[in-house]
């Protein structure tokens, strides 16, 4: 049976049942291609719950997730298992519906539009419980939970400047690709395609294969599959049924508005969040809740040229933004190149990329000469106002207080998670998760890693294998004179430390030029300088 002809069905599935016309199980066995597995009893998990006449006219979004129930399965125990554990805490429940009601109504109506079953507008509760900044340990992240490389896959931009996997615009419309590409390659069985969004593609058609080849049913509840999946598709399911009768659980769900919360402005231009804020007459946090794909202080220079705006102020935003010229909506800074300066270590300097540098300078490469000028686009406000900014972010999550001792590690030279865990006694997995990273993250030289350990506390990162003095340990307070020409980032490279390290070491801004003369403390592991 074709894609289209299964499209088909499910629409016309749903108009009947919104009227209670039809049988839901007729329409469901229409649906599935012809096979040689035995025939399963099947049952709706909205089977006799009254549906509104009209999605469009529901009181609120629940109910319109309601009349769009389309989902057939078996009655198992699996989804009574996760039933009754969401039953059990139904405070967990309002905290995630509570914060899917900036982004469920637009989910809802992106799968309307598609023809697909409304009963995956629960799946991010599954994946991130609507969390738009969830990251897991196997680097998945945003709503939807997609990994880096399903990310690219499906056309979703990922740089220091913009993550699309946390946009809800960019990631629903690729998780949403996703599926409709699963389930056309599931032969249109949605659960099996809802398997293979979480387990990988190639895991469920080999364990359907293995099946097919001994004779037993393909359907999602007789394949082999890991515990995680194996459970996964009941969780969803279990949060269908909660939804279609709640008080048949003794539950009663937040009420999610049902209209639009957001409005995607065009903006043309980069443009400085700050400033966004004060335009739409909201807090930076505001713009950084509706926009959680943006890592920095502006959007991407290269775009997306747009903005997620709370409905209610998308056009006092729209309105204002139009009478401020392109150049004025980030702030330029003028820079002369110094001997010895790389374009690199002047746009570490100025908190933005060597793309951006060369962009806004009309640079083919990176070649800068010393004497010359570059425009600088730079933050309008003190980098620490921009809350929700990937560094703000990190800082609040290394700042977290835990069980232990803090200690700070700067990463050095063929260093991983695993060889600097070791070194602390600590696993791993909490290593990453204390620095807001993942164990496949790439360490960078020089990074700045907390470590909650029980072993003494130590005021600098100790080396993992090194000679040491009498006080036990290498590390040497020095005093430096600054000169012409240096920089943060060329001290920090010179002597190995961060340049986060520098300046709180100083009580100094990163992002102010030094002067010559300017005494810097610095505390240096001397065994690290030979190396």
């Amino acid at each position: 049976m074709s894609y289209r002809f299964r499209a088909l069905t499910r629409q016309l599935l749903q108009r009947f049942r919104a009227i209670g016309a039809i049988s839901v199980t007729f329409f469901a066995l229409l649906a599935t291609p012809a096979a040689a597995e035995p025939v399963l009893t099947l049952i709706s998990p909205v089977a006799g719950i009254h549906m509104p006449s009209s999605p469009a006219r529901a009181e609120d979004v629940l109910s319109r997730l309601r009349a769009g129930f389309e989902l057939t399965y078996e009655d198992n125990q699996r989804t009574a298992a996760e039933r009754k554990w969401f039953a059990r805490h139904p405070d967990y429940l309002n905290r995630v519906f509570t914060r899917a009601q900036r982004y469920l109504p637009y989910i809802v109506a992106e799968l309307e539009r598609r023809d697909m079953p409304l009963e995956l507008a629960l799946l991010p509760i599954v994946e991130s419980a609507y969390d738009p900044f969830a990251y897991s340990h196997g680097r998945a992240a945003g709503l939807w939970q997609m990994i880096p490389g399903t990310a690219r896959r499906f056309g979703v931009k990922q740089n220091w400047w913009y993550d699309g996997r946390r946009d809800v615009v960019d990631s629903t419309r690729a998780a949403l690709d996703y599926l409709e590409y699963l389930e056309e390659l599931n032969d249109g069985n949605w659960l099996n395609a809802i398997a293979s969004y979480n387990s990988g593609e190639g895991n469920v058609l080999r364990a359907a294969r293995k099946n097919r080849k001994s004779g037993k049913p393909i359907d999602f509840w007789y394949l082999k599959l890991p515990k995680e999946t194996s459970m996964y598709v009941p969780k969803l399911l279990a949060l269908v049924e909660i939804v279609a009768d709640p008080g048949k659980y003794n539950l009663t769900l937040p009420e999610v508005p049902n209209e639009q919360q957001f409005v995607v402005a065009d903006i043309d231009t980069q443009l400085d969040l700050a400033l966004a804020a004060e335009l739409a007459g909201v807090n930076v946090d505001t713009i950084y809740q509706y926009n959680p794909g943006y890592n920095r202080w502006s959007t991407d220079p290269a775009g997306p040229h747009r903005l997620v705006m709370p409905i209610d102020v998308a056009d006092k935003f729209t309105a204002a933004l139009a009478q401020v010229p392109a150049r004025e909506r980030v702030r330029w800074q003028r820079h002369k190149v110094k001997s010895g300066e790389a374009i690199s270590q002047i746009a570490e300097q100025y908190n933005t990329t060597v793309p951006a540098l060369r962009a806004a300078n009309n640079l083919r490469g990176n070649t800068i000469r010393a004497g010359h000028h570059l425009m600088i686009p730079v933050a309008t406000k003190p980098l620490n106002a921009y809350s929700q900014s990937a560094d703000a972010r990190l800082e609040k999550t290394q700042n977290r207080k835990r069980a232990g001792n803090k200690v700070e590690h700067i990463v050095r030279s063929g260093e991983s998670f695993w060889t600097i865990s070791r070194h602390y006694g600590v696993t791993h997995r909490s290593l990453a998760k204390w620095n807001g990273m993942a164990p496949g993250d790439t360490l960078s030289v020089g990074k700045k890693l907390v470590v909650w350990t029980n072993g003494p506390v130590a005021r600098v990162e100790q080396p993992r294998t090194s000679p040491t003095d009498a006080l036990g340990n290498t590390t040497r307070k020095l005093r430096y004179t600054v000169r012409n020409g240096d920089s943060l980032y060329l001290i920090a490279r010179k002597f190995r430390v961060g340049i986060d390290q520098i300046a709180r070491w100083n009580g100094i801004d990163r992002n102010k030029i030094l002067r010559p003369g300017q005494k810097l403390s610095l505390y240096v592991d001397v065994t690290a300088q030979s190396s």
